[in-house]
């Protein structure tokens, strides 16, 4: 090829032409620069520089026309909408929908450069605007298939203690911190991506273009990972052995996923279903729960051809997407006719999810995010604090996601308060964390993941009958980077009833876990949604392997039945064998990356008054005593705890009463701060709710 001249548009902050660079042979550089572009008005973050270069990509260089086969190489960052990437007015395809840093070769088939003058551009579209990093672009007189494969690397991951090779994730990581193409492709032992190459039984072999490359090796949130660098020149033959240990333990707890995609059946993300399963083994998943949109897919089969059955134990769900929001649903036949999912209410939608007879896992997705125009906890139909559905709609799910790493939300503790909200309102509502994974690599599937109580010491034999019946009772703890567990008294954890004959003191022991690439900062106790301790961990136990935090926290029994929660919290994870995502739909342009765990709710009987009592049912109680006398229900509610003050607000405002006479004011003048905040609270949530559009009382 003869000597390349690179060329940008006056809105560059570049000069006009640049001189090309040396290179390898072989291969040469148009752009040494990685550049920024915004597809649309409004900058998508704020840690982005406020001013873009331009609107895309257009470069021109000269070049002769190619006969056979070449290459171009070039670096992406932070691409989420679409964007067409053209040579000479021929779509080449488009950029990796992904945001972290990608190094791609794409082929150029012969007769793609013409003599003289070239243009390659790069050009968005998309809802939103789009903030992309672009750049680094060469171009290499070889094949793509053999550019991938200038050196060869053979590895093999195995257990550290057993020495015996086990599934996992490999990421290369080339000179400029991205994730490298590899010459591989996937199979029923391998899913491939660039950067990443997962192995259903810890070996795989994969060409590499020269350079030097740090290759990580990992298996999910429970593994800690391996490391080597190696540099790579023409025609090199390496064989790497990498070892990588268990390090998080949580006995009697088995990994579940209640949310997972395929391109075979969802028709979207990239995923086959050999790869899914090479994945879910990589990642350490012990109960896979396939949920392909209004449809009922068994992995078994394909598993056990794969030889992959013994590392899990899949179950058969449906995510039944309405225009009402999408309900994850479990365990179902899946020889049955799918659920239908046309119904124009609640009630329509939950009517059909029970048709079936048996007793299922029915999680409510993603409920502070916008489907088909609807999103089920906006405020303008849902008052959070009450776990309160102002059009009168019930929620029959029994589950909710906590996390959904596929579709974070801004703030880490939206929906846990969410969630809290809806425990004091009565509701028995399980957390669980879910990747919503439709990708091999992007979403990374079990990054969020419920733990639960189950026996896990086979996992291609858990019994699922257990598992579900588990789940149902909320004898759960959901990871995010980070796990927790509480046991009160020694004995009782989530899902569980502290009986009231125990003692008047209760011991509350917690722990968080994590790898040693995960940090803990903080772990912070909620009884009935209140916050009652906050602990910042050590710093230097925060980045242990294992056990993270452990103490002893003596509580007073409460007055009456409560429920407790544990929750920890730390930074996301940066390295990317296991980045942290941006949120899918974000509610604002600053991004803090977290790690989150929530442990399932531990109910406290202390009124000795058989089951347990939620705060929405004192309240039913002492409101309906009162008969409309406002200073007796004060008087009564002195008595009890802040959430119940909220739901007592809550039932005065439905049945029109909490705005009308002294009602308000002889609430809001209460001598118990817990009456007077309670309240308080309630009508600032209503206020927001009327601010958002809904209905006055």
């Amino acid at each position: 090829m003869s000597r390349l001249i690179a060329q940008f548009p006056a809105w560059t902050a570049l000069a006009a032409v640049l001189a090309v660079q040396s290179a390898p042979a072989a291969e040469r550089v148009l752009d040494a620069q990685f550049h920024h572009f915004r597809s649309g008005e409004a900058r998508e973050w704020s840690d982005f520089p406020q001013d873009a270069e331009g609107p895309g990509l257009r470069l021109t260089f000269s070049a002769e026309a190619n006969t056979t086969p070449a290459t171009l190489r070039l670096r992406q960052r932070d691409v989420k909408q679409t964007w067409r990437l053209v040579l000479n007015e021929r779509e080449l395809g488009r950029l990796s929908t992904d945001q972290g840093p990608l190094t791609t070769f794409w082929e150029l088939p012969p007769g793609s450069l013409q003599t003289g003058e070239n243009t390659l551009s790069a050009t968005g579209s998309g809802p939103s605007s789009d903030d992309i990093f672009l750049g680094d672009v060469r171009l290499i007189d070889l094949p793509r298939a053999e550019a991938l494969r200038r050196a060869i690397v053979n590895v093999v991951v195995v257990d550290a203690d057993t020495k015996q090779p086990l599934p996992a994730r490999l990421t290369i990581i080339d000179e400029q911190e991205s994730l490298c193409d590899v010459g591989a492709e996937s199979s029923s032992r391998l899913a491939v991506r660039p950067g990443v190459v997962y192995t259903a039984d810890g070996r795989a072999e994969f060409g590499l273009p020269l350079g030097k490359y740090r290759l990580y090796a990992g298996r999910g949130f429970e593994y800690g990972v391996d490391a080597q660098t190696i540099e790579l020149a023409a025609g090199d033959r390496r064989s790497i052995r990498l070892a990588i240990r268990r390090e998080v333990t949580l006995s009697g707890y088995a990994s579940c996923d209640t949310h997972l995609h395929t391109l075979t059946y969802s028709r979207h993300g990239d995923a086959s279903l050999a790869e899914r399963l090479v994945t879910i083994a990589a990642e350490g998943l012990e109960l896979p729960v396939a949920t392909d949109h209004n449809l009922q897919i068994d992995y078994e089969p394909a598993a056990r051809a794969a030889g992959l059955r013994d590392y899990f134990t899949p179950l058969v769900g449906d995510e039944v997407t309405t225009r009402l929001g999408h309900f994850n649903v479990f365990p179902l036949d899946p020889q049955a006719p799918p659920i239908a999912h046309e119904g124009g209410s609640w009630a329509e939608i939950f009517a059909a999810i029970r048709a079936g007879g048996r007793r299922r896992v029915i999680v409510l997705n993603h409920p502070r995010d916008i489907h088909s125009g609807f999103r089920p906890f906006d405020p303008r139909r849902h008052v959070a604090i009450a776990g309160e559905n102002i059009d009168g709609w019930k929620l029959e799910a029994n589950a909710l996601e906590l996390v959904n790493s596929g579709a974070l939300q801004s703030d880490p503790w939206r929906l846990v308060y969410d969630w809290l909200g809806l425990l004091n309102a009565g509701l028995a509502i399980a957390p669980v964390g879910a990747s919503d994974s439709h990708d091999v690599a992007r979403s990374i599937v079990a990054q969020a993941r419920t733990y639960v109580r189950c026996r896990d010491d086979d996992p291609g034999r858990i019994d699922k009958a257990e598992a579900v019946e588990s789940l149902l009772a909320g004898r759960v703890s959901v990871s995010f980077g980070l796990a927790a567990d509480v046991a009160v008294n020694g004995r009782h954890g989530p899902g569980d009833l502290v009986p009231a004959s125990e003692s008047e003191e209760l011991k509350v022991e917690v722990r968080v876990l994590g790898p040693s690439w995960s940090e803990a900062d903080e772990v912070v106790l909620f009884v009935n949604g209140a916050e009652v301790r906050r602990e910042s961990i050590a710093a230097e136990r925060r980045r242990l392997p294992g056990l993270k935090y452990d103490a002893v926290w003596t509580l007073p029994k409460p007055p009456h039945d409560a429920h407790l929660v544990v929750v920890a919290i730390g930074p996301g994870v940066a390295e990317l064998f296991w980045p942290t995502p941006r949120p899918y739909q974000p509610d604002s342009p600053d991004w803090r990356p977290y790690s989150l765990a929530a442990t399932g709710a531990v109910r406290i009987d202390a009124d000795g008054r058989p089951g347990f009592t939620s705060p929405r049912q004192y309240a039913e109680r002492l409101v309906d005593a009162a008969g409309g006398d406002a200073d007796r229900l004060v008087e009564s509610l002195a008595a009890y705890d802040e959430a119940v003050a909220v739901q007592a607000a809550a039932l005065l405002r439905r049945r029109g009463d909490l705005f009308r006479g002294e009602a308000l004011k002889k609430l809001l003048a209460s001598p118990v701060p817990a009456v007077r905040l309670g309240v308080q609270k309630y009508v600032a949530a209503w206020k927001q709710s009327e601010a958002a559009g809904e209905q006055r009382p």
